[in-house]
């Protein structure tokens, strides 16, 4: 009996090795199959493509580059040239302002208690431009631009710094009066104020936007 048991353990060691024997040889199968596709497909580029060389290692670090935020730039472009264009130089603003030493304006929806808050400084200031050194249609097209973007991103106070005029001809603000003429016809623009002497004085304006969610008031049109 002892006999038959050692047969049978043997049997099985025997059938053990032979299926490690086999599944080697599948293995190795595999792997020569595997190096035989390489080398066809490191042939059939050979001759596609002709003698290649590796590039030299430059000692460079390979730095991940960081995506830019997508960014509507036609379509803001596309809206501040249409905006740009209806903005017109002979609407009589004089008529539309109030009638005070800051020659503030504000829309009929707006109450005087926003217009005063705004004189007091009482909005926190969240952008600027400066148009010093800019001719007539670049400053048009940059306060534009600078209104619609500043809109767009949910801002509602701005300053707009126009310049008190003393290198113009006759020392006059011609641009002032412009700028003053162009915000007026903005939808997004509710109110402007002269700014205090900390904020410009009368070289500048602080400027009120309307929020995002606001229905915007039509322009105003040239009289």
């Amino acid at each position: 009996m002892v006999m038959v048991k050692d047969w049978k353990e043997l049997g099985a060691v025997r059938e053990a090795l032979r299926q490690a024997r086999l599944q080697e040889e599948a293995r190795r199968a595999q792997e020569a199959a595997e190096a035989a596709r390489l080398a066809r497909e490191r042939q059939l580029f050979a001759l596609s493509v002709g003698p290649v060389a590796p590039l030299k290692d430059t000692g460079r670090a390979e730095l991940p580059r960081s995506v830019p935020t997508p960014e509507p730039r036609q379509t803001l472009a596309d809206e501040a040239a249409a905006l740009r264009e209806a903005l017109s130089d002979e609407v009589d603003v004089e008529s539309l302002l109030l009638t005070d030493d800051g020659l503030s304006y504000r829309r009929p929806e707006v109450s005087e208690d926003v217009l005063s808050r705004l004189r007091r400084g009482q909005w926190s200031i969240q952008g600027e431009i400066d148009l010093h050194g800019l001719r007539r249609d670049e400053a048009r097209e940059a306060v534009a631009s600078f209104i619609l973007k500043a809109h767009q991103q949910g801002r509602r106070c701005l300053r707009v710094v126009h310049g008190k005029g003393h290198g113009s001809p006759g020392r006059q603000p011609i641009l002032k009066t412009k700028v003053q003429r162009w915000l007026a016809q903005r939808q997004e623009v509710i109110a402007f104020t002269q700014a205090s002497g900390p904020e410009g004085g009368a070289g500048a304006l602080i400027v009120l936007l309307g929020s995002k969610t606001r229905r915007p008031a039509p322009p105003c049109a040239p009289l």
